[in-house]
């Protein structure tokens, strides 16, 4: 199920640049969110299989409702936060300028939020855009971006 975009007040999504799917507030244009009808559980399995799909892998799956119970912190949501590699892109990223490194691997977060189920991201392209001005690195950004927002879209 796609949630309309919320807009602010006095623009429409369109002149935010925003992409379907993309839940729009202040500030939000970095992010693309998605809810789905899928359990957490459920949702987390389709990312990982529509991760090897487009031969992107899975490096790890942090489970932050677990980490934060072992260290006695109660926290409700289900929160699963997936570091998501394409090699050959994370490679050409890292030729072109290896101080980007912080930036990888992608990390894309399965949770839930007040009895919904959401699939987002930060969006590489925006957020390497406000690390570098390299033409190289946004082509690399929008390819990859194009490709992660398919994959959440096949989970969803």
């Amino acid at each position: 199920m796609r949630t309309a975009p919320r807009t602010h007040p006095n623009s429409a999504a369109k002149a935010w640049g925003v992409h379907a799917g993309t839940f729009l507030e202040m500030g939000d244009e970095m992010k693309y969110v998605v809810e789905t009808q899928k359990s957490v559980n459920q949702a987390e399995a389709d990312l990982c299989a529509a991760v090897q799909r487009h031969k992107f892998g899975v490096l790890h799956i942090h489970d932050l409702q677990e980490t934060m119970k072992k260290k006695g912190v109660d926290f409700e949501n289900a929160c699963r936060i997936l570091e998501i590699c394409n090699p050959k892109s994370a490679k050409e990223v890292l030729t072109a300028d290896m101080d980007m490194n912080f930036a990888l691997p992608c990390r894309v977060s399965v949770y839930s939020d007040h009895g919904k189920t959401k699939i987002g991201m930060i969006k590489p392209a925006a957020m390497l855009k406000s690390l570098s001005d390299s033409p190289v690195l946004a082509r690399v950004a929008e390819e990859v971006e194009e490709s992660m927002i398919k994959i959440i879209e096949e989970a969803k």
